[in-house]
């Protein structure tokens, strides 16, 4: 299998989709990376399994995105204040979320067309997340959670118009 070019970020499969994990050096990656293994071990989520950190390889196949992990680094991830360790790895999985962690276009309430990119030619979910925000409880969110409606605007789902309640009984006057 040929190599290709490498791009800068992590990959955790979750179930059976991989969460791939993007942002500038020092945002997090490796981090998120690691508390998605955590995570997955105590049930918060499917079973979770890196697939590589630091550096993986995306290559398009028949309309999905495929990640592979850099040869060098296969089965290592940097836990901070411990250095790099060794842990189980996939060989390959196909990408179902992207994260982008200190994006600029973050927002209490995304526009619709930030919660997607063009990877490759593949359109893909993805969680834009601001400086200084965790993104694990918003993966866990999208993970384990259906959206209640099929809304272009949450608000219209909102009695009150603010988009911002979970539901009537919670939200008070």
């Amino acid at each position: 299998m040929t190599e290709g070019a490498s791009v800068h970020a992590s990959a955790v499969l979750v179930g059976e989709r991989a969460v791939l994990i993007r942002g500038p050096s020092g945002a997090g990656k490796s981090r998120l990376a690691f508390d998605l293994i955590l995570a997955g071990r105590a049930g918060q989520l499917p079973a979770a399994i890196l697939v590589g950190d630091d550096r993986v390889h995306l290559d398009p196949v028949a309309g999905q995105l495929r990640v592979r992990p850099a040869r060098e680094l296969e089965g290592l991830i940097e836990v901070r204040g411990l250095g790099i360790r060794r842990c189980d790895f996939a060989g390959e999985a196909i990408v179902g979320l992207v994260v982008d962690l200190a994006a600029s276009d973050a927002e209490r309430v995304p526009a619709p067309q930030s919660l997607v990119t063009h990877l490759n030619g593949v359109l893909l979910p993805r969680i834009p997340v601001g400086t200084g925000y965790s993104a694990l409880p918003l993966i866990i969110a999208v993970l384990t959670t259906g959206s209640r409606s099929r809304s272009v605007r949450p608000s219209d789902d909102c009695p009150k118009g603010f988009g911002n309640h979970m539901s009537p009984n919670i939200a008070t006057e």
